[in-house]
This record gives C-alpha cells, sequence and structure tokens, in this order.
C-alpha cells in the first residue's frame, strides 16, 4: 500500500510539473499576461500622442490661428499695431548687484 501510494504522488507530481514550471506554465502565462498589460498602457500612451499631432496637424492644415499661435509662443512674434509687455517674476528673481 505505501509503494502504491508513492508511486502515485510520483506520478502525480510528474504530471503537476509541466502545468506549473514547464514551457506553457501558469507562471509563464502569468508573465505574458504581464507584458501584454504593459504593452497596452505604452500602446494607449503613443493612441494620445498620435491624436494631439493628428490634431495639430488638421488645425495647420485648415487655418491661420494654429500658425499664429505657435509664431507667437516658439518666436516670440507679434502683429503690427500692438505692444508687447513681459512681466517680470520679482519674487524669484536674484537680488540686484550694486
Amino acid at each position: 500500500m505505501r509503494r502504491l501510494t508513492l508511486m502515485l504522488i510520483i506520478l502525480l507530481s510528474a504530471l503537476q510539473w509541466p502545468l506549473w514550471l514547464g514551457k506553457g506554465s501558469w507562471l509563464r502565462v502569468w508573465q505574458l499576461d504581464k507584458q501584454v498589460e504593459e504593452q497596452r498602457a505604452a500602446n494607449l500612451v503613443l493612441v494620445r500622442r498620435n491624436a494631439a499631432l493628428d490634431a495639430e496637424v488638421r488645425d495647420l492644415k485648415q487655418g491661420t490661428a494654429a500658425i499664429e499661435e505657435r509664431a507667437r509662443n516658439e518666436l516670440g512674434m507679434i502683429r503690427k499695431g500692438e505692444v508687447f509687455f513681459q512681466l517680470l517674476d520679482t519674487a524669484n528673481a536674484p537680488p540686484a548687484q550694486q
């Protein structure tokens, strides 16, 4: 009886080994699931970035407002007749040298 029990335990262990630790094991499935979730998160970030770039391209193709905004922000350009004011934050400015 003891031999039979021992053989059954060995047989059960041999059958369970691939399920838990083999090539297609639960551990491997869990790792692949985790990788898939990480890739989905990365894809979502890229989809959002692509949507923003697509909207920007459409704005640049359709009207001059987007071009004007870029010229103002990136190049510091102003229209004719406008007055440019630059306000400095004196709280964060270094002390004046004398």
